[in-house]
């Protein structure tokens, strides 16, 4: 083999391996966090004395002591006055402007380039990652930390002792007149552990999942012009029909396909369909 063509070779090979070294570089790692299982499914969970807070609507953030990252594993954005009031241990919370504007707080988190409507949002904290002790213990260290370092934009999530399944039922409630989304129960003695377990659990009226837009039918009437309806591919392949929560806007630009969006349910028909699905967010993480 020529001088030459050896030559060729390696350099070729450099940049092949520069390419994957690159691309390597460019995959965000998935922070290994905890994650939430439904009340609905798992009712007879004995939850008398556990905490219970506000499931808050807006953008989960994993802060490393260095960087936020979503739960994709995709680094955020955030202004560096916010970033320098964050503490050197881990936090996990939501990134959150007020009930019922989740769509506005996703352009602002999802921006590439940190902007000042930051200022509108604030970091709710429900766990600390990998501290030692109980639930109570973990959140006490967050409190700790801001009583000398003051913060007009981190807070801990206020969590309340449950007594009962009514106790949790009014809560709920009172949580909904306000417009919120559901709540949150932890199990209070639980060391920190990451993936689902029955230690912490979302409760809602209505469940939700996700779904993979695949096709449109178009609106009749008042919808004439515009998106009727969505047909989108649940987990287990069937395809459904979405065509409520939409607003105007859209059903002007509805989500792509291949989108995934969050929809709300109740219940399943005989051939497993979710029952009344209602178009709740597209989701804008990856």
């Amino acid at each position: 083999m020529s001088l030459l063509l050896k030559s060729l070779l390696n350099f070729f090979l450099l940049v092949l391996l520069f390419s994957i070294s690159v691309q390597a570089k460019a995959e965000p790692i998935k922070p290994d966090l905890f994650l939430l299982k439904s009340y609905k499914k798992h009712p007879n969970v004995t939850i008398k004395n556990w905490l219970m807070s506000e499931k808050l609507d807006g953008v989960r953030a994993y802060w490393d002591g260095h960087a936020l990252y979503s739960r994709s594993g995709r680094k955020i954005s955030a202004p560096q006055w916010f970033i320098n009031a964050l503490p050197d241990f881990e936090l996990d919370g939501e990134l959150w402007t007020k009930r019922g504007d989740f769509s506005h707080i996703v352009s602002i988190v999802n921006r590439q380039q940190a902007h000042k409507d930051w200022q509108e949002i604030s970091y709710n904290i429900f766990e600390v990652p990998n501290a030692k002790g109980d639930f109570k213990q973990r959140l006490n260290k967050v409190t700790r930390y801001l009583q000398s370092h003051p913060s007009s934009f981190i807070h801990v999530i206020e969590q309340q002792l449950c007594r009962d399944n009514a106790h949790l039922e009014a809560f709920l409630s009172s949580i909904e007149q306000l417009g919120g989304e559901g709540v949150v129960i932890r199990n209070p003695k639980h060391s920190y552990y990451t993936g689902r377990t029955l230690g912490a659990l979302k409760v809602k009226r209505f469940a939700d999942a996700e779904c993979k837009v695949t096709g449109y039918k178009k609106g009749k009437g008042k919808f004439k012009g515009l998106m009727g309806s969505l047909y989108c591919q649940i987990n287990d392949g069937q395809i459904i029909r979405i065509g409520s929560g939409f607003n105007h806007e859209q059903r002007e630009d509805p989500p792509v396909i291949g989108a995934i969006i969050t929809y709300q349910y109740n219940g399943f028909t005989t051939t497993g369909k979710p029952r009344f699905p209602v178009f709740l967010r597209l989701r804008n993480e990856p």
